[in-house]
């Protein structure tokens, strides 16, 4: 199969032209389907985020393809997953929409897109269907519709404070956050339509600030994400903080969290990491080993790769592929989305020597590439990563201790 374009190879020989699949296939090494289709219904974004790696990024694939993902291409893509599904004997799967700003394409739209997919489903197969948005466009009426379709709402913020989302303005430079913040409150009176907050992680901002506030929204869910960087493009640095300011932190959020009364949202990359300490596989990229089951769809009807690569380089996210002419089949043999489904044996040597690897899991994909090397290093995030988890585990490891005095008793005196 030809994946079309030598950027892969040129950027990143690994996994571009040094991963044989062929190989792998005949080694018994099996793909694993996929679960999470992500369709971006709509290309073209009302913000302009300035930590933007889709539209700020090393990509610029977004404008050579439709603003809106047309009818067509929606039934097509319906069919690919369908004929995925019936392949694998598919009982459950996870239809998010995606942007750009998915909500410009309107709360109908989304609803027959995934209506759309529903229906060429086996009846057997449950759709988990979800759509991530800015929020700057979500009304009520908007909500009912979305609801009335069984579509939840995640919302992107930085915090829950207009200090905290100065980065997210529109293309005039005007504050996202009065409308944010509507759409914050509006989701909070309808829980059950509430899927919860994307948040990348800004160290100049205080952690304390940016727990109560995110808290004081209602999310269920709160997902920390770090800033998209790796190896030719790090991270800038932090004055007057030491070699982990990203791992400094995120542990200080994680102590706060820790701490707060029950119920309280949940904080999913610290939920992840205590599982895989507790010996339970991750459900997440960010962490963990478990292989990778999601795929792009996007507005032309392109088979891609996860988003974050657009971070990367240009072209870095495409497959060569199409749900017009390929199956998602064809897309699991792709040298990148058979990398991640590797596990262990995708990392360095380096990786695979440490003693957190199993949680780390080498972190996200695309903060692992070096220009002409590829995917095969630690993260651009090692340090900061591992200190998370050190700090997790002696949290967690002494809670145990403290849990087992209690049920233990007092000593039995004869």
């Amino acid at each position: 199969m030809d994946y079309g374009g030598t950027g892969a190879e040129q950027e990143a020989p690994w996994p571009g032209r040094l991963l044989d699949v062929d190989l792998l296939r005949a080694t018994g090494v099996r793909a694993v389907p996929f679960r999470q289709f992500i369709l971006k219904v709509h290309s073209r974004c009302n913000l302009s985020c300035t930590y933007c790696y889709v539209y700020h990024g090393a990509d610029s694939g977004w404008r050579r393809r439709p603003a809106r993902m047309p009818e067509a291409t929606t039934r097509r893509a319906a069919e690919r997953i369908a004929e995925h599904v019936r392949a694998h004997g598919l009982r459950r799967i996870r239809v998010e929409l995606h942007g750009g700003e998915p909500l410009l394409a309107g709360a109908a739209s989304l609803v027959r897109q995934t209506a759309q997919v529903r229906a060429a489903l086996p009846a057997d197969c449950t759709v988990v269907a979800g759509v991530q948005t800015n929020g700057t466009l979500l009304t009520e009426p908007a909500l009912e519709t979305l609801a009335a379709g069984g579509i939840r709402v995640g919302l992107s913020a930085d915090g829950g404070t207009p200090g905290l989302n100065r980065h997210r303005v529109d293309h005039a430079g005007r504050p996202a956050w009065p409308a944010l913040e509507r759409a914050a409150r509006l989701l909070s009176r309808h829980p059950a339509s509430y899927a919860g907050i994307l948040c990348t992680v800004d160290v100049t901002a205080p952690p304390a600030a940016v727990l109560d506030s995110l808290c004081a929204l209602g999310p269920p869910v709160v997902d920390f994400l770090l800033p998209h960087a790796n190896w030719s493009a790090p991270p800038p640095p932090v004055p007057g903080r030491g070699p982990t300011p990203y791992g400094d932190w995120l542990c200080e959020v994680f102590d706060l969290w820790w701490d707060l009364p029950r119920p309280s949202p949940r904080v999913r990359l610290f939920t992840e990491v205590l599982g895989l300490l507790l010996g339970r596989p991750s459900s997440t990229e960010a962490v963990g080993l478990s292989p990778v089951t999601a795929v792009v769809v996007e507005s032309d009807g392109a088979i891609e790769q996860i988003d974050s690569l657009k971070s990367v380089y240009e072209g870095a996210a495409d497959t060569g592929l199409d749900v017009f002419r390929n199956s998602f089949d064809e897309a699991l043999d792709h040298p990148g989305i058979a990398a991640r489904q590797l596990g262990l044996r995708a990392l360095s040597a380096q990786c695979r020597r440490c003693a957190v690897v199993e949680v780390c899991g080498g972190g996200n994909y695309a903060h692992r590439f070096r220009a002409g090397e590829g995917f095969r290093n630690p993260s651009v995030y090692c340090a900061d990563l591992e200190r998370l988890v050190r700090h997790v585990a002696d949290r967690l490891e002494t809670a145990v201790t403290a849990q087992r005095k209690v049920t233990a008793g007092p000593p039995c005196v004869s």
